[in-house]
C-alpha cells in the first residue's frame, strides 16, 4: 500500500517511529484514537472532523497542489480531468452536490424536449426536492415502482404514451440511478441497461447515469467502470460517498456538454469560492479504491464465514447487492450490541429494535484490522451465549 494512502486504510496503529517515517499528521501518535474505527454504517471511510482536519492538513504540507478560484482550476480541475479520463469521457465539471449534478445534467440534456423517465426509486425523483420541476420545468416520470432495474418494455411503453398524444410531448431524457440507494445499493441489470441504451439512441433521446455509487459496480457485475459510462451521455459520481471527501460530486460528459456548465453552476449558486477544503481529501482514494474494495470485500466474507459458527448471527446478502449486506443478531439487544462494538471501535448502524437486523455496508475501514480480530469482537460484545 502507497505512503499517500496508509493512514486513510492502515490507520494510526502502527509505532510512531513508523507514523514519522510515512510523514503522518502531528495528530496521529502511537496514543492516537484516530483512523481505527472500523465503520460498518458508512459508505467510506466516515472520517471524523478530526481524522479530515489530519488528512487535508497531510495533503497541503505534502503534495503542494493549486486551490481553486471559485471551483475553477488548481486541485478541482486535476479531479475534473482524472474523472473524465477514469469514465471514458471528454471532460468533466466539478458541484457542491450530487444533487446539483443530476439537475443540472437533465437540465441540460432535455433541451426543449421537458419529458424525462426516471425510476420511481431514484434519488432525483424522491430526495431532490422536485428541484427539476419546480426550477427547470421538467417533468419526471417515475417507472419501475419497487424495483432497480428499468425494462426496456415499460420504456418502449411510455414512449409510445408520449408520441401518442394530441399534444406531442417528446421525452428528451432518461435517467438511470445504479445502483439505487432505496434499494439497498441494489445495482441495475446491465444488459437491460444496455437495451434501454440502444433504444434511448435510436430515438435520440439523451441519457443520464446517476453514478453517485458506481465505482462498486465493477466487482459484482464484471462490468468495467468505461463499459457502464459508454452507455450514458452523462454521469455523475459523488465525491464523499467513496472518496472520503467534505463533499462535493463529479459530473462527466462530452467537450461540447460541459462547455460553458460554469455559468449555470453559478446561477444555481454551486460555484464555491474555495472548493479545495472539500474536495483535495478525495484524490489520495480515486487511484486504488477498486482494489481496496474487492480486499474490504473478502474480510466481510471472512467475518460472516467466522460468525456464522455462531448461533446467535446469522446474514444475508442481496441477490443483486454491492456495498450491503444484513446480519441479524439474537440473544443480545441491538442498542446494546451497538454500545458494546463502538467502546471497541467498531461502527454499527442502528438495529431494528424488534428483529434485531443490521444493515452492514463493506468499505476500506475493514482494512483496519484482520477478519479474525473483527469477529472476535462480534462475539465479545454479543455476551455469553445463551444455553
Amino acid at each position: 500500500m502507497d505512503r499517500r494512502r496508509f493512514l486513510g486504510v492502515s490507520g494510526a496503529a502502527a509505532a510512531s517511529p513508523m507514523l514519522a517515517a510515512l510523514g503522518a499528521p502531528a495528530t496521529a501518535n502511537a496514543t492516537s484514537t484516530l483512523f481505527k474505527r472500523v465503520s460498518l454504517a458508512s459508505d467510506g471511510l466516515g472520517l471524523s472532523p478530526a481524522e479530515y482536519a489530519a488528512l487535508l492538513g497531510e495533503v497541503v504540507a505534502e503534495d503542494g497542489f493549486e486551490p481553486d478560484y471559485y471551483s475553477q482550476g488548481g486541485v478541482i480541475r486535476e479531479l475534473e480531468l482524472k474523472f473524465a479520463r477514469l469514465l471514458g469521457k471528454d471532460d468533466a465539471i466539478y458541484l457542491p452536490t450530487g444533487t446539483l449534478a443530476n439537475h443540472l445534467a437533465v437540465r441540460k440534456l432535455a433541451g426543449d424536449d421537458r419529458r424525462v423517465l426516471v425510476q420511481a426509486e431514484s434519488h432525483l425523483y424522491n430526495d431532490s426536492g422536485d428541484c427539476a420541476q419546480t426550477l427547470s420545468g421538467l417533468n419526471l416520470v417515475p417507472l419501475t415502482e419497487g424495483g432497480s432495474t428499468l425494462p426496456v418494455d415499460e420504456v418502449e411503453r411510455w414512449l409510445a404514451r408520449s408520441d401518442s398524444g394530441r399534444v406531442e410531448t417528446r421525452v428528451g431524457v432518461i435517467a438511470i440511478e445504479t445502483p439505487v440507494r432505496r434499494r439497498h445499493h441494489e445495482m441495475a441489470d446491465f444488459d437491460e441497461l444496455r437495451r434501454v441504451s440502444n433504444l434511448a439512441r435510436e430515438r435520440g433521446i439523451r441519457l443520464h447515469l446517476d453514478g453517485a455509487r458506481m465505482f462498486n459496480l465493477p466487482l459484482h457485475s464484471g462490468r468495467s467502470l468505461n463499459e457502464y459510462s459508454a452507455l450514458f451521455d452523462t454521469v455523475y459520481v459523488s465525491l464523499w460517498k467513496h472518496f472520503n471527501a467534505g463533499s462535493g460530486a463529479i459530473l462527466a460528459g462530452d467537450a461540447g456538454f460541459i462547455e460553458g456548465l460554469h455559468h449555470q453552476r453559478r446561477m444555481f449558486g454551486g460555484a464555491l469560492p474555495h472548493a479545495w477544503p472539500a474536495a483535495a481529501v478525495a484524490l489520495r482514494y480515486v487511484d486504488g479504491y477498486l482494489e481496496d474494495y474487492a480486499k474490504s470485500w473478502q474480510v466481510a466474507d471472512r467475518v460472516i464465514a467466522l460468525l456464522q459458527d455462531d448461533s446467535r448471527f446469522s446474514f444475508e446478502k442481496l441477490p443483486h447487492g454491492t456495498s450491503r449486506f444484513f446480519m441479524t443478531a439474537t440473544g443480545v439487544a441491538p442498542d446494546l450490541l451497538r454500545e458494546r462494538l463502538a467502546k471497541q471501535d467498531v461502527a454499527l448502524s442502528r438495529g431494528h429494535p424488534d428483529t434485531g437486523r443490521f444493515a452492514m455496508e463493506v468499505n476500506a475501514t475493514l482494512l483496519r484490522v484482520s477478519a479474525e480480530t473483527l469477529a472476535g469482537r462480534f462475539i465479545a460484545a454479543a455476551g455469553a451465549p445463551i444455553d
